[in-house]
């Protein structure tokens, strides 16, 4: 339970710095204060997690052979995509998560996010059992 909190709010840090980097991202909520910006980030972390976690195997398994193929490389839309799916979840709840343009913003998102993720990895206590 511990591991899975920690890789919410992992998930929350690197979608902030990739909103603060990127003008194209945006997470925004009903409230104005910063408890509720932070509630925001996390929300979106948890559900751009559970993303990751149930629709992104399914989507890398069947199109396994054009990442082949790409030495890789189509791994990185897969990411953008699931950060697209997280961002039409968001719009059906009170915080909402906007990409302006799906290539160029999702794509710098999901490299920025991978980012983020492998060096929070390297943190001690973060590791991955």
């Amino acid at each position: 339970m511990r591991s899975f909190i920690v890789r919410v709010i992992i998930n929350g840090l690197a979608l902030a710095i990739a909103c603060w980097i990127l003008p194209g991202l945006d997470i925004s909520t009903q409230g104005s204060s910063t408890a509720s910006i932070i509630l925001g980030y996390l929300f979106i972390g948890l559900v751009f997690g559970l993303v990751n976690a149930f629709v992104k195997p399914i989507v890398s398994l069947l199109s396994l052979p054009i990442t082949i193929l790409t030495l890789g490389l189509f791994t990185v839309v897969i990411n953008a995509a699931m950060l697209y799916v997280t961002s039409w979840i968001s719009s059906y709840t009170t915080v909402q998560f906007t990409i302006d343009a799906f290539f160029w913003t999702a794509v710098l998102a999901a490299l920025i996010i991978s980012g983020v993720s492998l060096v929070a990895s390297w943190l001690p206590g973060t590791a991955r059992r």
